[in-house]
């Protein structure tokens, strides 16, 4: 296993969600909107040659639907990048085995929302076999997690769920921004710091991301890593550059689980995937 956002410096984490067997970029986590950014290997592969460090992978179509519909699609993306980048992937993951079986084969950390939500205890099940492999992703919208992709709201407090997450057992959380997603218009650094100062595991921001500026307010905010998507199809920036932005100048700290103080994350061992 590769290092991981929270045992190495800040990343930015280039987002390959496939759609109907294409990349897209969804605004505000909406059917039928964003834009289509063409194949979803090519894209990655593109990443990668580009210097990425870690792939957030999510089939759309798993996490609306609750099955995995670009298997092969993510199968290939696996083949051909895994041996040189981290690897995170989710949608429609819902049961411990599937987890476990995409570690065994390739994958670096699963991402869970809709499975973590309903049965919590899955959690703690994948991990006591794949210890650090879980990212629970907790989408929130008007300050509320939603699950389904993004259509079925749970009265969760995304801080307080964090929390419940890292005692089961999470390596980390995937935290999104739903209200701002896929809009290139600024992220919401207030809720990403109130997810990261619940936990001392890390924490990895996405959505809204719109310029290099909203990288460093993330980082600031105490994001281990972001995911961008659109910002980076659009050109809007490049990825060398928004990892340029935050070369030698990580400043994230994590907390002390005992008396909550902060402290460089190297000092606590169980930040490491």
């Amino acid at each position: 296993m590769h290092d991981s956002p929270g045992s190495s410096p800040f990343d930015v984490i280039p987002a390959v969600d496939v759609k109907d067997g294409q990349v897209v970029q969804l605004v505000g986590g909406e059917r039928g909107t964003g834009k289509q950014y063409g194949d979803p290997v090519e894209a990655a592969t593109q990443w990668v040659q580009q210097g990425a460090e870690t792939l957030h992978l999510v089939d759309l179509d798993g996490a609306f639907e609750g099955h995995r519909e670009n298997a092969t699609a993510i199968e290939t993306i696996v083949e051909t990048v895994s041996q040189d980048v981290d690897i995170q992937l989710g949608g429609g993951i819902r049961t411990a085995d599937e987890a476990v079986s995409l570690v065994e084969t390739g994958v670096d950390r699963v991402i869970l929302g809709t499975a973590a939500v309903k049965s919590p205890e899955i959690v703690g099940e994948i991990s006591q076999t794949k210890p650090g492999s879980v990212v629970v992703s907790l989408d929130a919208e008007d300050g509320e997690v939603v699950v389904s992709g993004w259509t079925e709201k749970t009265g969760l407090d995304p801080a307080v769920a964090a929390s419940r997450y890292e005692e089961l057992g999470a390596g980390g959380i995937l935290f999104t921004d739903v209200d701002v997603e896929g809009q290139l218009e600024g992220v919401n650094a207030d809720a990403v710091r109130r997810v990261a100062d619940a936990v001392s595991i890390p924490v990895i921001a996405s959505g809204g991301v719109a310029s290099i500026s909203d990288i460093r307010t993330l980082r600031d905010a105490g994001a281990a890593a972001v995911v961008v998507g659109t910002a980076l199809y659009e050109g809007t920036f490049s990825l060398a550059d928004g990892k340029r932005a935050v070369d030698h100048t990580n400043h994230w700290t994590v907390r002390c689980p005992v008396c909550r103080c902060d402290m460089p994350r190297g000092l606590i061992s169980k930040l490491t995937w």
